[in-house]
Order: structure tokens, then sequence, then C-alpha cells
């Protein structure tokens, strides 16, 4: 099965919550963080950097344990509607 290529709603919405991910890791190390989650820091600074705008959920719910941010918080995030500039 072929993937659609991703809108550009959703590279925002991805960029938006890489953002979100990268400010509540605050002074926290890239690598403390990723081994928290369980995963390689690689991914995490893909995920931060918005290279990887639409990570797995599991993924997503190990970085909101490790980083102790509500799910729901994420999940807002990812639904909010970018305010368009004329």
């Amino acid at each position: 099965m072929v993937r659609k290529p991703l809108s550009q709603a959703q590279l925002e919405a991805g960029r938006r919550l890489g953002a979100m991910l990268r400010e509540a890791r605050g002074d926290r190390s890239l690598e403390d963080v990723a081994q928290a989650a369980d995963m390689s820091p690689e991914t995490l600074r893909k995920i931060e950097t918005g290279r990887l705008p639409t990570p797995a959920f599991g993924t997503v719910v190990c970085l909101s344990a490790a980083l102790d941010l509500p799910l729901e918080n994420l999940a807002e995030i990812w639904q909010k509607t970018p305010v368009r500039t004329r």
C-alpha cells in the first residue's frame, strides 16, 4: 500500500508537536529523554525538529510519560488549527 503524502496541515501539526516536546524537555538532555521514552536520540531529534511529523501513537504515549506531559495536551496541540495569514 502506498502512503499518501502528508498535507500541509499535518506537517504544521508535526512542527507544533515537536516544539511542545522540545519545550517540555527543558534542560534535560535529548539522550536522557530518549532513553526514558525507550527510543533513539535520533528519533526524538527528528520528532522535535518536525522531520518526523507523524510519530506512532505508542511513541507519543512514551514521550508523554517520559516528560510528565498529559497526553491530552499533545492531542490538543496536534488538533489546533493554525491561524492563516493573508
